[in-house]
């Protein structure tokens, strides 16, 4: 095909300009909350000591205990500060709370009425006897009697399994092992209840809630909630308001765009590296298919703790690991596809491919398959215990933290290969970036595949024994700036270039998008990563910053809704629809429906449904319940999960006719994993998370986030209520192996003669 190039940029300079200073800005703000996060987090005392000078544990025993608790694979049970699994109790209120009913229990042994023992039970944890010379922390009697009991209340916790009840817990053989995880759980409570110094209340902004230990919501909570709601207001006001002029003046040129003229893929010849997209797709669908399986497992562990409709699938399976396996799963099923997106349309882009680019892509293959079975039987092994706790657990095990599971080797590895693959696109794009201007779409997509690998390299920037206050800053870089910021525009690019190259649009129209993405996304999405670091030991201006400029981050969300039908409008040939139900209208129909659900999805399950949990009021009560839960699958599922099924099909439609079987299929897998996930959310996620925050607030944090909240009736009838959902969703990956198969099967096909259909 021939290739046009832009010498001058095809927009104002201005949009350049605009999309580097609001980037500047946004990692500068960064840079000073990572400086800020080392510099006010909680210490961890040298040693803790009874007010008799007893040492109770040291530092290093709270360090060794955050050590245990990665690698039993804790926070897939249970969740600390809030973040981690949602179906064990969150430890840090674990602790807190029943250490201060046992410190209550301390002083009515010693005479003391109902409310004055409460009272100074408030009053001893709220004080910080922490001394910075010494690094000593001192103990009251009541609290070094508490931590003493709760040293037995975790052994028996985390004891034979025989003598567990519900979902099956690591046992933790080793009286020491016991010991220092408690002592980490007492780090934990105590961060969250002592005053942070020259403030009045806690270093976690004093989450959790608890009367016992006085947390309560502070002023920066309600008032930075009541900021970001202005925020999100004033901010889709002026966007529209500008976007609504440049619409009146015409900026997409819809009267300029082609009417149908749509590449036959059948007539497309496929390069040796594109046809080894095949074997990628291949491996997204069993990855996708073994992702919802454990999705469904995990799903069931909410009604049988012990099993699998009778089965003891706790003793080889346990919660913690089926979960672990699910996220892990989630991300390299989606990782997977863009890498094959990737590979396929760079040829395309460029216009031709070098030699060799085939055995790259078969390469960086082989790699990709060594890093997922490395991983994920690094990460049973881990958690089953086979992995001594002072050898290999960190490297090849699991590292313990949520999205960052997989150990330490297979993180690098991972790197490495998508490395790989920016070599692949850099020498696929070589030929078509000389004499491009520097600001046009074929740098924009370089540019963007950069920062995949670069930013997923952030999770790295922390060691096995790194404070966890500063392990979160990093791994929320991972989970919120690489996926929801870099990938979404990594998507934004990938998208456009499809519509390009299909003939939808005009590359003006295209390249006004991406710059409208890239500064909304640097405006909210970079700073607004803090709104997952509320309540992770950082200082108020983490929260103050990361609730403003969250808010608004569902603006590029409405517009990119906005844009998806935008574009369907622009293809349609005249009197006719791109949604047309005949097959023969355009070949990609059903990956434009993925589109539009992405749109759908990104609006709803990333936009008002992740608003809804990041306001710092509703989040002091909601973090690490169902709502949570209900956010995360309807963000990575319905548009990360969405957008890969659309990349799937888009390929799809070059290795096989347009039959009926492989429409019929397509238009399954479509409307099953939809439906299917709009069950899941409003018929079990929602509402359950919405019973929950009533028990939260009608009672506690920490009796809303027991185990035993699953089992109430009404929550039990809803769980069940999910199972339809739950299989109309693994029908519709069925047609997805079954596409994937016949695309493998049809890798080598042939072109399609002229004029024969």
């Amino acid at each position: 095909m021939d290739v046009v190039r832009e010498k001058n940029m095809i927009l104002s300079p201005a949009w350049l300009v605009t999309a580097i200073v609001t980037f500047i800005f946004g990692f500068a703000v960064l840079g000073y909350l990572a400086y800020r996060t080392g510099t006010d987090q909680p210490p961890i005392p040298r040693e803790v000591r009874s007010a008799d000078g007893v040492v109770l544990y040291s530092g290093q025993d709270v360090l060794a205990g955050q050590q245990l608790f990665q690698k039993y694979g804790l926070m897939q049970y249970g969740t600390l500060f809030g973040h981690g699994a949602y179906l064990g109790p969150d430890f840090t209120a674990e602790y807190l709370h029943t250490g201060g009913l046992k410190m209550h229990a301390y002083y009515l042994t010693q005479g003391l009425p109902q409310a004055e023992a409460a009272e100074k039970v408030r009053t001893e944890l709220k004080a910080n006897n922490y001394d910075p010379g010494t690094r000593a922390l001192t103990f009251t009697p009541a609290q070094a009697s508490a931590h003493q009991d709760l040293i037995t209340y975790f052994g028996q916790m985390f004891g034979p399994v025989e003598t567990q009840k519900g979902l099956r817990r690591p046992y933790l053989q080793d009286q020491e092992e016991v010991k220092k995880l408690t002592a980490y759980f007492s780090w934990a409570a105590w961060v969250s209840a002592a005053t942070r110094p020259g403030t009045s209340h806690s270093y976690t902004n004093n989450w959790p809630p608890d009367d016992l230990a006085g947390n309560r919501p502070t002023p920066g909570v309600l008032m930075w909630s009541v900021i970001s709601l202005v925020a999100l207001l004033c901010g889709a006001g002026l966007i529209f308001f500008l976007f609504g002029r440049f619409e009146t003046l015409g900026w997409h040129g819809s009267e300029e765009a082609p009417q149908g003229k749509y590449p036959a893929p059948e007539d497309t010849r496929l390069t040796p590296s594109q046809r080894t997209v095949a074997w990628y797709f291949l491996i997204v669908a069993v990855l996708f298919l073994l992702q919802g399986l454990l999705g469904g497992v995990n799903a069931h562990y909410h009604v049988e703790r012990a099993g699998f409709y009778g089965l003891a699938l706790g003793d080889f399976l346990p919660y913690n690991l089926s979960r672990m396996w699910h996220v892990q799963l989630a991300l390299f099923f989606v990782a997977s596809s863009f890498l094959a997106m990737g590979i396929f349309l760079t040829p395309m882009i460029a216009g031709k491919e070098p030699r060799h680019q085939d055995k790259l892509a078969l390469i960086l293959l082989g790699a990709l398959v060594v890093v997922v079975l490395g991983s994920l039987s690094g990460e049973a092994m881990s958690l089953l215990g086979k992995l001594a706790t002072a050898g290999p657990w960190f490297w090849v095990g699991t590292q313990g933290w949520e999205y960052l599971d997989l150990g330490r080797l297979w993180q690098i590895l991972l790197t490495a290969g998508m490395i790989i693959w920016l070599v692949i696109l850099i020498r696929g794009m070589a030929d078509r970036l000389k004499g491009e201007h520097p600001g046009n779409m074929p740098w924009l997509f370089i540019y963007s595949a950069i920062s995949i690998p670069l930013f997923y390299a952030a999770g790295m920037l922390f060691g096995k024994t790194t404070h966890f206050s500063q392990i979160e800053f990093w791994r929320f870089w991972v989970v919120h700036l690489w996926v929801e910021d870099f990938l979404e525009l990594f998507t934004t690019i990938m998208v456009a270039y499809v519509f390009l190259l299909l003939g939808v649009v005009r590359a003006r129209v295209a390249t006004t998008i991406i710059y409208m993405d890239i500064i909304l996304y640097s405006i909210g999405g970079m700073i607004g990563t803090m709104h997952h670091l509320y309540f992770s030991g950082t200082p108020e201006i983490h929260m103050a910053l990361g609730a403003f400029f969250s808010a608004m981050e569902v603006i590029p969300l409405l517009l990119l809704t906005y844009e998806a039908w935008k574009f369907m409008r622009l293809g349609a040939p005249a009197g006719t629809s791109m949604l047309s139900t005949q097959a023969n209208v355009f070949p990609h129909k059903w990956a434009v429906m993925f589109l539009i659900a992405v749109g759908f999805w990104n609006f709803l399950g990333a936009g008002v449904f992740g608003f809804l949990i990041n306001l710092p009021i509703v989040s002091y009560y909601e973090i690490g319940t169902q709502w949570t839960a209900n956010h995360g699958h309807g963000a990575m599922m319905g548009v990360y999960g969405m957008l890969s099924l659309g990349f799937f099909m888009f390929v799809a439609r070059y290795f096989l006719p347009m039959d009926r079987a492989s429409n019929r299929a397509m238009g399954i897998a479509f409307w099953c994993t939809n439906i299917g996930l709009a069950l899941m959310l409003f018929i079990n996620l929602f509402p359950v998370g919405m019973l929950q925050m009533n028990q939260i607030l009608a009672t506690s944090y920490w009796e809303g986030r027991q185990p035993d909240f699953f089992l109430l009736p009404l929550v039990r009838i809803f769980e069940w209520l999910r199972l339809p959902g739950d299989i109309l969703f693994l029908v519709g990956i069925l047609p997805v192996v079954y596409l994937a198969i016949r695309m493998f099967a049809n890798r080598n096909r042939e072109v399609r003669e002229p004029g024969k259909g």
